[in-house]
């Protein structure tokens, strides 16, 4: 299956937070720092489980050295590799532990979208989910002292 180039990527990923994250007031608190442009966004051109820790990581790194009056919150976009959503959620138990293991459990919080996003025990077509669902696979790193000051 042939992926889109990162443009592509970037430009339906800011697309569906402008119209639906935001347009829907899905999320009350990522309309500012869109709006002000302090959304750091990477995409991981690797599939492998091992390509997306490696660039969570550095995003994880470069989230926390940024000062957060210019960079709130980061968005690392995987196109390639988590098609399947179970295996998206073994990837982001890693992603979550890996925040713990560097010691910023309690500063960073890891949000997650997926095309096929599906809360626990709800049906495939529960609206619900619809909320956590987006173009591509997706983690967001938010800085927990973000959302105290929301």
């Amino acid at each position: 299956m042939s992926h889109p180039d990162t443009a592509t990527v970037l430009r339906l990923t800011r697309a569906w937070l402008e119209t639906f994250v935001i347009g829907l007031n899905l999320c009350p608190f990522a309309a500012t720092p869109y709006r002000q442009g302090r959304i750091a966004y990477a995409v991981c051109d690797g599939a492998s489980r091992e390509a997306i820790y490696r660039a969570f990581l550095e995003s994880l790194n470069d989230l926390i050295l940024a000062d957060p009056r210019q960079i709130e919150t980061a968005l690392l976009i995987a196109p390639q590799g988590l098609d399947g959503f179970e295996d998206y959620l073994d990837t982001l138990d890693l992603l979550e532990q890996a925040v713990i293991d560097v010691g910023l459990d309690g500063v960073i919080q890891v949000a997650s979208f997926h095309p096929a996003y599906r809360f626990d025990d709800a049906p495939m077509d529960d609206p619900a989910n619809f909320t956590n669902r987006s173009p591509f696979p997706m983690f967001h790193l938010i800085r927990e002292e973000g959302l105290a000051a929301a």
